[in-house]
């Protein structure tokens, strides 16, 4: 058996469990914070652990991570994002304005400062700006592939200062993936010609 606090409750568990069963090993609600045993989105069992003898605390998915002797954990609280600006999932098999509909639906994309605020809050170790970048390139494959294992659990949303939600710019990325697929070039130069990025010279 190993000794755990969670969130201010010291708890004792078998070694070698995840942080999720030794929460419910020591009577805690689970429900609350808990997609796959209550709110049915996974990536909701976010929580802050500091391992024992850490200087700093890291973000983890209680469901993937080993408990550890000395370890406290910290789970966060469900929370949701402003309302993201619906579109109509269909509309994206026109692969030819997926990319203005995405700078339409997601203007901060463009305002990336590069913290690293995003990939440091991730639990799973995506290069989450990265993907981000990649979106607002029109590199919707580069960018589905960035954020293919993503679960939704809105950490880099919290981090971003730019209310980016980079999660839902990479949810869409793979939904217009999914949809349609055109050559990402082409897509970007038109978007150039109509925004007047780019002059074409139409006279002989």
């Amino acid at each position: 058996m190993i000794g755990v606090e969670i969130d201010g409750r010291s708890a004792q568990a078998p070694e070698g469990t995840t942080v999720l069963l030794a929460a419910a090993a020591a009577g805690l609600p689970l429900t609350g914070n808990v997609g796959c045993m209550g709110q049915g989105v996974c990536g909701a069992c976010r929580a802050l652990v500091r391992r024992d003898g850490a200087a700093t605390a890291e973000t983890v998915l209680a469901c993937e991570t080993r408990a550890e002797d000395g370890m406290r954990v910290s789970f966060l609280d469900r929370f949701t994002l402003p309302r993201q600006a619906p579109y109509d999932e269909t509309a994206l098999a026109d692969g030819w304005a997926a990319y203005e509909r995405m700078l339409e639906l997601f203007p901060n994309a463009q305002n990336c400062r590069h913290c690293s605020g995003c990939d440091r809050a991730c639990p799973k170790g995506l290069s989450v700006q990265t993907g981000v970048m990649q979106a607002t390139s029109g590199d919707f494959g580069a960018a589905a592939e960035t954020f293919a294992l993503c679960v939704m659990c809105n950490l880099c949303a919290a981090a971003c200062p730019e209310s980016i939600a980079p999660n839902h710019v990479g949810l869409f990325a793979r939904r217009a993936l999914a949809a349609s697929q055109r050559p990402t070039d082409l897509i970007r130069r038109l978007h150039q010609i109509v925004t007047g990025a780019m002059a074409v010279e139409t006279t002989p």
